[in-house]
């Protein structure tokens, strides 16, 4: 590392190990840098994942729309509607997981790893709104209830629980660390719900002749969707606006900084997520000493990686002897 004089700041980055998409190495750490070299990769058989998930729920859209018109069931074909909104969906989420493992360019400088945030809100979107139109069927439908061919009815009904189960299955080990996946997953597993409802309720309206079960379940199953997508919604759009994600502590993240040795002060701490999986975090640290070299760099990285799931950490090391303040410490400004 070439050392810069003592009286001028000096920005370094450090950069943890943490999967990424394709495996490379980095040449020799620039002045002022400390940049640990990483591997990427992701998992391997999530994009066919992807691509299972989309042409089960294809077919079994063509499927429902055909015996929707065989049965004159305006709520099968209503929910064939509903499910081509889900292959659409899940379109989204891979074509979001693809993009994400793109390499940087010089025009988009973390690649495109945005896309998987976005997808996730659209997802909790589509999702919200589609319910929401099948509400409004349904309140149409209490108001004036129709006969259908109950078998029909609740054979695809049950053909529905299938095929958005064994999807949302496919997704469920995943959902948990990645947004845009749990978007997907929370799609299918809300299908499935639905699906099991209309099946249920086919079988009392075949057994009772109460045709207004139909959509009053179809109401309640809306109103649970609802609250379980709230969650998705409110994440995605946080992380949308760059927000710390929500299981980042910043303080904990700024009084850890704070006391490392030869840390004076920190400020400018800013903390947003990268993509549905990687975060990013910047920040000052005042280091009257001079600066703490590579090695030093290198443990803060590994360590914040590990304490606080923090993968790209850049900081900008001052010595604070210019008997002025950083433009950028009063916590308002950005």
């Amino acid at each position: 590392m070439q050392n810069q004089p003592p009286d001028r700041k000096q920005d370094a980055h450090a950069h943890h190990g943490h999967d990424h998409h394709e495996d490379h190495d980095h040449g020799p750490a620039h002045a002022g840098h400390a940049h640990a070299g990483h591997s990427h990769g992701s998992p391997a058989d999530l994009g066919r994942i992807f691509l299972v998930g989309i042409a089960l729920n294809l077919a079994f859209v063509v499927a429902e729309w055909v015996f929707g018109v065989m049965s004159q069931s305006l709520a099968l074909m209503a929910d064939a509607t509903h499910n081509l909104g889900d292959v659409l969906g899940l379109g989204l989420a891979w074509g979001a997981y693809q993009l994400s493992r793109r390499a940087p360019s010089e025009r988009f400088t973390y690649g495109l790893r945005g896309s998987s945030i976005l997808a996730a809100l659209a997802n909790a979107l589509i999702l919200v709104l589609v319910t929401g139109g099948l509400a409004w069927e349904a309140i149409q439908r209490l108001a004036d209830p129709q006969p259908v061919d109950g078998v029909i009815v609740i054979a695809v009904a049950l053909a529905g629980v299938v095929v958005n189960g064994v999807t949302a299955w496919l997704f469920m080990s995943r959902q948990k660390s990645d947004l845009n996946v749990r978007g997907a997953y929370l799609h299918m597993a809300a299908d499935a719900a639905v699906s099991l409802g209309v099946a249920l309720a086919g079988l009392v309206v075949m057994a009772t002749g109460w045709l207004w079960l139909d959509p009053a379940v179809t109401l309640v199953l809306g109103a649970v969707i609802v609250a379980g997508t709230w969650g998705l919604l409110r994440a995605s759009f946080k992380l949308a606006l760059q927000a710390v994600p929500e299981a980042i502590d910043t303080a904990a993240v700024r009084d850890y900084l704070g006391q490392l040795p030869g840390v004076a002060g920190v400020h400018d701490l800013h903390i947003w997520g990268m993509s549905t999986t990687e975060n990013a975090m910047t920040a000052h640290l005042v280091c009257p000493s001079g600066h703490p070299g590579d090695d030093f760099l290198q443990r803060i990285a590994a360590d914040i990686d590990r304490k606080f799931s923090i993968h790209h950490v850049t900081l900008q090391v001052e010595l604070g002897d210019t008997g002025r303040t950083c433009v950028l410490a009063p916590p308002e400004v950005v």
